[in-house]
């Protein structure tokens, strides 16, 4: 049987079981042989209906109860949207007025009816509500009624965001031509465009002021889309409150990227132009934190330095990395306690304030600080407990539910048909039912749906639904094993430690079997086709295209593969190559080539990049959560967190393993306590049902 039809058949088991266990008074009707059979029958009929015509109806014949009925012809007339009619259109909307499938049809049928230029279709089936480019249409079919438009009714709304799309050009266009774009009015967006960073927007607004003025906005556009060029023609440019916004823009954004000639610049610019307190301060931060960034041999004493008018958080939080990375724990505490006392509460800071006292040798103190920290369930709470030799701190609870409760869920319509939906493999479709369904439910009503998604094996709708508050202690939810794809089986057979690729997995996707990024990262792992083809041929693994990647079993099978190449090439650093499959492999190994010399919890928080520094941290410390989930206890992070020059190796045996005990018990409210999960019986893989800052790489 291939793969994506193992698949299939796990999911459908696992849905199948669930609606057994949970069948309620308006499913019950159905047995489960029909809704398999009508499951079927909807993928036929969908796959046809998305073709266009009316060669779906045949094959939809005994479908008309069935939930998602109305997708069919929805997909038929989407398919035919250049020759649809209104009558045909609304009549579909009439059936169907509050389905998910009937407001796309409208929206997609309106964008038809403007593309036709069929104004008076277009105002009869208008609502408003329904995005900015529809609303632009609506005013283009305003004017062609030869009706002049009003700026604060018809514009005030569509002028307060910085980008509109394509269809709201003809409507500037007329307004300007109706001398509704006054230059106040024309200043005011392209000051709200400046601070969004939109130096087109800025661009296209320039030619309709006043030659003076439109000159000013174009150096604004200049700023920020070539500061380079800005900062070398910012000496030529008048001393003017807007030459020195543009001027402030340009060596920010310089800063980022070059900021060795930012700081030229800077010595430049600062006696040509008579910089505002802010601007200066604006500046000031931006060379001092991209210096930081860099690790210059001077970035700690700017950061020192820069006055505290010109301090922020991040200016803050970066004299504390850089001190890490100097090692110099007299500056790290020094810079921990000049934070406000808000920054200085966080985890990360607290973490490094009891290093900084246990290097000083101060160690009642630095007990003390670990002490506070180990509490916490997090990456830096458990590198605080091994410092202590201390148990971990997991408080798990469940939400309360009922059968009245569940069968409450069931009766919601939007919800059945979201179930239905992932059932049939609609996952997007799905998502939204399942938002629209619950967007104004309680807490009660959204962890009874939630529990039911987790049971139908939709997982990811607890990490969405849980991650605050009460939420944060649902932990069997938010970490599901999804023993149907066998993980742990593939990672014993790629050598590695699966509760390290669990980590990378729920913080990859969140377990969202869908998910595709804007690089073409796809699945659970977030492979790319071409390095996941790779893999496959490198271990002799089948291999049938890029979509496969969307099959939960062929992600996993192929994703561990490819952790342990990384692995490998890392010296079985678990941490460095968490980091490098995030920022990639050219990065970690230039961050080695300056800082390899560093204990790992310091050298981890001095990558530069937060995307990656978070990331290194949720996957260590999910892997804790994982390896609990599975055996009752967790090898300590540590042990995931060795030394570069320490080829890593998992754990065995109990005593270096870590009880887990609740430090701060949670309110009660509605939930039950959970028991521990059983122990390492649970390592066994289950047997064979089935087989997502620096932008982040795909792999």
């Amino acid at each position: 049987m291939a793969p994506q039809a193992v698949t299939r058949l796990g999911r459908r088991l696992l849905i199948v079981i669930a609606s057994c266990m949970l069948a309620a008074p308006i499913a019950a009707q159905t047995d489960t042989a029909t809704l398999e059979s009508q499951r079927a029958a909807f993928k036929q009929a969908y796959a046809a209906a998305s073709q266009g015509g009316d060669s779906w109806r045949s094959l939809a014949s005994g479908l008309q109860d069935y939930p998602l009925y109305p997708y069919l012809e929805a997909a038929s007339l989407e398919h035919d949207i250049q020759q649809a009619d209104r009558p045909t259109v609304e009549a579909y909307l009439k059936q169907n007025p509050d389905l998910i499938p009937a407001d796309d049809l409208r929206r997609n049928f309106l964008a038809e009816l403007a593309r036709r230029q069929d104004w008076t279709d277009f105002q009869a089936m208008y609502q408003p509500g329904l995005g900015d480019a529809l609303t632009c249409d609506a005013l283009q079919a305003k004017l062609a009624g030869s009706v002049a438009l009003d700026f604060n009714k018809d514009l005030a709304g569509l002028w307060s965001e910085a980008s509109l799309p394509s269809a709201c050009d003809p409507v500037l266009q007329a307004a300007h031509d109706q001398g509704l774009l006054t230059p106040a009015r024309l200043w005011a967006r392209i000051d709200l465009a400046a601070d969004a960073g939109k130096g087109n927007t800025i661009s296209a607004l320039a030619p309709w002021l006043p030659d003076g003025d439109a000159n000013e906005a174009q150096r604004l556009a200049q700023a920020l889309n070539d500061p380079a060029s800005a900062v070398r023609a910012a000496g030529t440019w008048p001393d003017t409150p807007r030459s020195r916004q543009a001027a402030t823009l340009a060596l920010v954004r310089l800063a980022r990227r070059q900021s060795d000639t930012a700081d030229d610049a800077w010595q430049s610019l600062q006696g040509h132009f008579q910089f505002t307190p802010t601007q200066r301060n604006n500046i000031l931060n931006a060379l001092a934190v991209f210096h930081a960034t860099d690790y210059d041999a001077n970035a700690l004493q700017r950061l020192i330095d820069l006055p505290a008018s010109a301090q922020t958080d991040t200016s803050r939080e970066w004299r504390v990395r850089v001190a890490l990375a100097a090692q110099n724990w007299s500056a790290v505490l020094a810079a921990i306690e000049a934070m406000p006392p808000s920054q200085r509460q966080d985890d990360e800071w607290q973490y490094f304030r009891a290093r900084a006292l246990s290097q000083l040798g101060r160690s009642d103190e630095a007990q003390r600080a670990y002490n506070s920290v180990a509490m916490q369930s997090s990456y830096f709470g458990y590198l605080a407990a091994d410092h202590q030799n201390t148990s971990y701190s997991i408080c798990s609870v469940q939400p309360a539910g009922s059968q009245q409760g569940e069968q409450d869920v069931l009766a919601i319509p939007g919800i059945r048909r979201a179930f239905e939906l992932f059932a049939v493999d609609m996952l997007n479709p799905a998502r939204r039912e399942w938002n629209r369904a619950l967007a104004n439910a309680d807490a009660q009503t959204i962890r009874q749906a939630v529990v039911l998604a987790d049971q139908r094996g939709w997982y990811d709708r607890a990490v969405f639904a849980f991650n605050n508050g009460q939420g944060l202690h649902y932990y069997t939810l938010r970490f599901p094993l999804g023993r149907q794809y066998n993980l742990v089986q593939r990672a014993d057979q790629a050598g590695i430690d699966p509760y390290w690729a669990y980590g990378i997995l729920r913080v990859e996707s969140a377990w969202m079997f869908d998910a595709h990024s804007g690089a073409d990262a796809r699945g659970l792992m977030q492979l790319v086709p071409g390095s996941a083809a790779e893999v496959a041929r490198r271990n002799g693994l089948p291999w049938s295209g890029g979509n496969s990647l969307f099959d939960p079993s062929v992600n996993i099978q192929l994703g561990t593969r490819y952790l342990a190449q990384m692995a490998d090439r890392f010296n079985g650093s678990l941490w460095l190559a968490s980091a490098a499959y995030n920022a990639g492999a050219a990065r970690a190994n230039q961050w080695l080539d300056q800082r390899s010399q560093l204990p790992p919890d310091v050298f981890v928080a001095t990558i530069p990049f937060k995307e990656t520094r978070e990331y290194v941290a949720r996957v260590m410390y999910y892997s804790v959560i994982y390896d609990w989930r599975l055996n009752g206890n967790a090898a300590p992070i540590s042990t995931r967190m060795a030394p570069l020059s320490q080829v890593y190796s998992r754990p065995t045996g109990e005593p270096q393993r870590k009880m887990i005990t609740c430090a701060t018990p949670p309110e009660p409210a509605s939930t039950t306590t959970i028991p521990a999960p059983p122990s390492s019986a649970h390592l066994s893989p289950a047997p064979s049902r089935s087989s997502a800052p620096a932008t982040e790489p795909a792999h």
